[in-house]
């Protein structure tokens, strides 16, 4: 076992102050400590920042600040949530057990790290997010789970969270603290795509601490669907996943959210989707005329190219139950 350091932090100032020197944020631990046992992560030091920043409120502007210490049970079961936004209740439930579910923090839910099997495999596969400039072989390799939109060389990896996937397509921002005091970042850019960095997964500059996450006052949230097609019911990642909101006015879309999971290296805001559908009919035609406007840059790898056509369908799938359900 490799050595540590813990540390348990009182307040976010603290946490900022004991993190110094690269130590990691300890949330849940859901994530974190399975890569430390299965030593693909090292830290020498850990800051437990799971008893910091556990408030669900709502702010003057109709807002409502999520801290990034609330447990995801909390978080889906929280009536503000199941009313005004209930996708983000549904991409939770489909994201996790029970177990997982009562231990995992907002923001370590941000935070988590790749399932991509060449990630984990430390001593048989060569991995780029692992270790920078090796070589990616889940290029060449078995590459069902894998990137169909903004992959690189370097990386093919697909970003694993539920949750995220709901976040984007409510424009959430994510308020952090670091040394050089806080700031916000729009949820849109708070994941990167992997380029030549893929090791780089975050905005955040070294030392920040993620405090809370906000969900803006969008009325449309209220009619929102989260679907997850995956091998198996029972807590499988997705192979895809549709996060969606939807209005109709006069049988013609007059706003819409749509965001996509298990497609790339981050969660995946659909702008072309959403910009070929507001003023279309509210009709399958159209759904699926604008999930191809959207996968039309699709780069499938030798064992996902069915997800091009999955993806499409359950865009549609989603959309068109909204539409009926009077969105």
């Amino acid at each position: 076992m490799t050595p540590f350091t813990y540390a348990r932090a009182d307040a976010p100032d603290a946490a900022v102050r004991l993190g110094e020197g690269g130590a990691r944020f300890l949330g849940g631990g859901t994530n974190l400590i399975d890569l430390m046992r299965e030593r693909v992560e090292a830290p020498g030091a850990l800051v437990d920042v799971s008893g910091l920043s556990q408030a669900i409120e709502e702010t003057a502007e109709g807002s409502l600040l999520i801290g990034a210490g609330v447990r995801n049970t909390a978080l889906a079961e929280h009536g503000l949530v199941r009313t005004r936004y209930p996708l983000v209740t549904r991409a939770i439930v489909a994201g996790a057990s029970a177990q997982i579910r009562n231990m995992a923090t907002v923001g370590g839910n941000l935070m988590q790290r790749t399932r991509c099997t060449y990630f984990y495999d430390v001593e048989g596969s060569r991995c780029n997010k692992r270790s920078p400039g090796e070589g990616c072989d889940a290029r060449g390799g078995f590459n069902r789970i894998h990137a169909i939109l903004g992959a690189s060389e370097a990386c093919v990896a697909t970003h694993p969270s539920d949750l995220c996937v709901a976040l984007a397509a409510l424009d959430a921002v994510v308020h952090v603290e670091g040394a050089g005091g806080a700031r916000t970042i729009p949820f849109g850019n708070f994941h990167l795509l992997p380029g030549e960095t893929p090791d780089r997964e975050t905005a955040l500059e070294p030392g920040e601490l993620i405090k809370a996450v906000e969900l803006p006052p969008l009325p449309i949230a209220a009619h929102s669907r989260y679907r997850k097609v995956r091998d198996r019911a029972s807590y499988a990642f997705a192979l895809i996943s549709v996060a969606a909101a939807l209005r109709v006015e006069g049988g013609k879309v007059a706003e819409v959210r749509l965001a996509l999971g298990g497609v790339a290296h981050r969660p995946w805001r659909a702008h072309a989707a959403e910009a070929a559908l507001v003023g279309a009919p509210a009709s399958e035609a159209s759904f699926l005329a604008a999930a191809d406007a959207e996968l039309v840059g699709a780069v499938p790898l030798r064992d996902n190219a069915f997800k091009i056509e999955l993806a499409r369908r359950t865009i549609a799938a989603v959309l068109s139950d909204l539409s009926e359900a009077g969105a």
